[in-house]
């Protein structure tokens, strides 16, 4: 149990320093100092920063799919799950105003690094694609779902860049209200199809 305690603290702990500071630029040496623990102890659990990495991006997967599952649960319309996805943007404002998206920043480190991991870390991205996708599908858009889709990733990763390139965090409000007005134009058409038929 205390193994498990330890590698489930090392695994916490990389995935803060591999947000903020990039993988690149993370150590053995810092992850072990901030835990308090010897590198032995970390020897122990993992061999290599690539091991690491795997299972920061497991443990993310399994992070995202869990509030991926809550969203479902605690929304009633397709509108309000998909209302939620958007609102992360000022949910995690000031982490991403100085850090940038956290899925973002890594799929953009690991692929300038052409790193062997990144076609995993690119299951984050897949795995709101699909939900997304699944979102519209319900909203009555089965037909440009998946564009709908990969044009509110694209739109939240752009948001997320520029507030931190700018460091503004009015923008991100900005700009969150323009995603709510264009997933409110959706729901509209539907009533209003409604009503005609």
């Amino acid at each position: 149990m205390a193994n498990k305690l330890t590698r489930d603290r090392i695994v916490d702990k990389a995935d803060q320093l591999f947000y903020e500071q990039g993988v690149e630029h993370t150590s053995f040496a810092q992850i072990a100092e901030a835990l308090g623990i010897s590198r032995g102890n970390f020897y122990y659990h993992f061999k290599t920063k690539d091991e690491i990495l795997d299972a920061v991006i497991s443990h993310r997967l399994v992070r995202t799919n869990s509030m991926l599952d809550n969203w479902e649960l605690e929304g009633d319309t397709p509108a309000d799950r998909i209302h939620s996805f958007i609102n992360i943007l000022v949910m995690n404002q000031a982490k991403i105003k100085r850090y940038g998206c956290p899925v973002g920043t890594l799929c953009t480190e690991l692929a300038k690094l052409d790193h062997p991991a990144r076609s995993h870390a690119n299951e984050l991205f897949t795995l709101f694609r699909t939900w997304l996708r699944r979102q519209f599908e319900q909203l009555g858009r089965s037909g440009d779902a998946d564009e709908l889709a990969m044009h509110l990733l694209a739109f939240s990763q752009g948001v997320a860049t520029l507030s931190s390139a700018f460091q503004d965090e009015e923008f991100i409000h900005s700009e969150v209200k323009r995603l709510d007005d264009w997933l409110a134009s959706f729901t509209t058409a539907i009533n209003t199809e409604s009503e005609v038929l």
